[in-house]
């Protein structure tokens, strides 16, 4: 059985191609994916979160508002009991600053996040992750398809 996982962005974020990318990405390593779509508002992450229940949840944003959002977010979820304990990934753009970033990521990751991404930094990283869900491991890389 595949992992479920939850793709969303934040809600003033209006990029629809970074959802696609990473929609497929993780469907060619083991993922069934629900993408929630763009400007996706707080109160509809959170109604899916528990109908939809899902292994793990990631937030892709390119539009440099992640880190503000993203904290706002990650709040929200941990504050369902069933979510508190699933892990949830960023990434993409945390600000506008981008002399910033790699501090936002390790705020954000203490905020709840398990782990922040920064820009394109770690995709195989990230893949890395995807594969230990689908019970995969390491040992075949898939990269992304751009």
């Amino acid at each position: 059985m595949k992992p479920k996982a939850l793709l969303t962005t934040i809600p003033s974020d209006a990029h629809n191609w970074n959802l696609i990318y990473i929609q497929l990405l993780m469907e060619e390593n083991g993922a069934e994916v629900i993408n929630l779509g763009a400007c996706t508002a707080y109160e509809e992450i959170e109604s899916a979160c528990l109908q939809v229940l899902p292994d793990f949840i990631v937030v892709s944003t390119v539009n440099g508002h992640g880190f503000i959002e993203g904290r706002e977010l990650i709040m929200r979820i941990r504050e369902i009991p069933q979510m508190k304990n699933i892990p949830v990934y960023l990434g993409g753009k945390l600000s506008t600053d981008q002399g910033e970033s790699d501090k936002y990521a390790l705020e954000l990751e203490a905020a709840g996040y398990t782990r922040v991404y920064c820009e394109n930094k770690d995709e195989k990283a990230f893949v890395a992750e995807l594969r230990k869900f689908a019970g995969k491991g390491k040992e075949s890389f898939k990269p992304g398809i751009l």
